[in-house]
């Protein structure tokens, strides 16, 4: 990443009823199809180099724009109907940048891996196409439903039911593991790179009133199954590793010490995603680094002395008098200081928000929020986790 950011959320469109364009479009038929698959004409870029484009446009002759699905530093993915195939698709549109249609292809050579070697069960996207149209490179992935992310927000931040974090996290697991096999290391993982396969979902009346005579209701997908997106950061194990990886919330210890890092950093943000499915909140909602570790210390402890001996130049001053962190001394204001208060113990944050399987859920994300990723579970270790295999314990 090449600098801090604010985390962009995509448009919310999972219980959205599709574009009129999108009925339009499985209603005119083959042949009135045939006669509309012209190009359009060639427009400017807008100025941060995205594709300009209108809703019912072509994509090539054979992909029929629908509607914008969501937008981030990328370019954009927008819905399309695929002529040869006639089903729904998702095209990821780069923006005409050097360094984004590099790393574009970057992400196209990971795809291809991962799709090389996929038995069928992999819970990574399916990636169907790539092609090069007016100076942007468009990968066509299968159309699915929602991020998780998307989901909870539009479910009020209501935690899923513990059943189904541990379907979730059982899928994400095997899709890592599967990565880590082939030597590829995703480095974003977060609720929003996370879509659940269906869109389609239940109501449940909430146990929570509204008022006397109104009830609230929350919402839970149909279907457990999700698939991983974005391979745009995905790193192969023998290249060269950048500084600083990951979304901020689910960024590990060994990257904000400057300590190197590997596959253990996936482990990392996955154990964060499921205290934050379990709890409706993101584990650590900090925009700042010493914030950060002081938060990681009121979660889990103080941060080995050895991790912090071995801190680089960088990090040195977030600390003081050997490994002691500097905090609240070195909090940027009050309110910091509060945010890092609010929060309690792991164990609290879990016991109060899970009804049952406390104990093993518990056991496994101490597992994988390990300070040393030397002794951070891997994927294959947390598969085998009392908390998959005896889901009553």
């Amino acid at each position: 990443m090449e600098k801090e950011q604010m985390r962009k959320r995509p448009r919310l469109a999972w219980d959205v009823p599709p574009e009129p364009e999108a009925q339009r479009a499985l209603e005119l038929g083959g042949e009135g199809l045939r006669k509309r698959r012209a190009s359009p004409p060639k427009r400017d870029d807008d100025r941060d180099g995205h594709y300009v484009f209108n809703l019912g446009e072509n994509l090539t002759p054979r992909y029929k724009i629908l509607s914008k699905m969501g937008e981030g530093t990328f370019g954009r993915v927008l819905e399309c109907w695929d002529r040869q195939t006639r089903e729904y698709v998702a095209v990821k549109v780069v923006r005409s940048i050097k360094k984004y249609r590099d790393a574009a292809m970057i992400e196209v050579d990971v795809l291809q891996r991962l799709t090389k070697n996929d038995r069928g069960n992999s819970c990574c996207v399916q990636f169907r196409d790539w092609f090069d149209y007016r100076n942007h490179i468009c990968i066509v992935f299968e159309k699915l439903g929602p991020s998780l992310f998307d989901f909870l927000k539009r479910n009020k931040y209501y935690p899923f039911p513990v059943d189904l974090v541990r379907e979730f996290g059982r899928q994400l697991l095997e899709s890592v593991a599967y990565m880590h096999d082939l030597r590829l290391i995703h480095t974003d993982l977060k609720p929003e790179n996370i879509l659940l396969v269906s869109p389609e979902y239940v109501k449940l009346p909430s146990s929570k009133r509204v008022s006397s005579d109104e009830t609230e209701f929350r919402c839970l997908p149909k279907s457990s199954a999700i698939k991983l997106i974005d391979f745009g950061s995905t790193a192969f194990d023998n290249q060269n590793h950048s500084s600083t990886v990951c979304t901020r919330h689910y960024r590990a210890p060994e990257i904000i010490l400057g300590l190197g890092w590997t596959f253990p950093c996936d482990l990392w943000s996955i154990g964060c995603i499921l205290v934050e499915l379990c709890t409706g909140k993101a584990l650590f909602q900090t925009h700042e680094n010493l914030e950060h570790l002081a938060m990681m210390e009121r979660v889990l402890g103080p941060l080995p002395e050895h991790m912090v001996r071995r801190a680089n130049r960088g990090a040195e001053k977030y600390f003081r008098h050997g490994s002691r962190l500097n905090w609240p001394e070195g909090a940027i204001s009050r309110e910091s200081i509060r945010a890092v208060k609010k929060l309690d113990s792991l164990k609290d944050l879990i016991s109060r928000r899970v009804e049952h399987s406390t104990s093993s859920l518990i056991d496994l994300l101490h597992g994988l929020l390990k300070y040393d990723p030397t002794e951070r579970l891997t994927a294959q270790q947390a598969l085998d986790h009392p908390f998959f295999r005896n889901p009553t314990s």
